[in-house]
């Protein structure tokens, strides 16, 4: 039996929505997590830092700011979700997830301190990191659209 070259083997099916839960995952509780005042308070350096959002916190309180990011993330995770049933959503989605998370790893080079040197070596707030995973996944997305 010969593949198509648009047919995908299970196993990479498998690993496209176990990529997929994992992102919906860590986008509705990070989501939720964004109405906490720890976690609004956490974000502001790296928004504040940031030339596309620094203007946010002229207009709002941190919490506020914080709410929005938070309601964006819950919103995209549930749009993953739909657009794993409904393919006409996943351009909507991937370009989505693309934006968030080239926006966090834009972060990185914005936020001061952020890239540092410990004993010779740049480290950073790692967290940040896991987005080229996540940002990966997006253009996974956006490609599966097209199928």
């Amino acid at each position: 039996m010969t593949q198509t070259k648009n047919s995908t083997t299970p196993s990479a099916q498998y690993g496209f929505y176990m990529s997929a839960f994992g992102v919906v995952l860590l986008l509705l509780w990070l989501g939720i997590f964004k109405f906490t005042a720890t976690e609004a308070m956490a974000i502001k350096p790296l928004i504040a830092n940031h030339p596309l959002s620094s203007w946010l916190y002229r207009l709002l309180s941190a919490q506020t700011v914080s709410n929005i990011v938070g309601i964006v993330e819950i919103v995209v995770a549930l749009l993953i979700l739909l657009s794993l049933k409904l393919n006409h959503l996943r351009k909507y989605a991937g370009v989505a997830v693309c934006i968030i998370f080239a926006m966090t790893l834009s972060y990185l080079f914005t936020t001061p301190n952020m890239l540092r040197y410990v004993d010779g070596v740049p480290v950073t707030d790692f967290f940040i990191l896991k987005d080229i995973l996540f940002f990966g996944f997006g253009i996974n997305l956006l490609q599966s659209a097209n199928k």
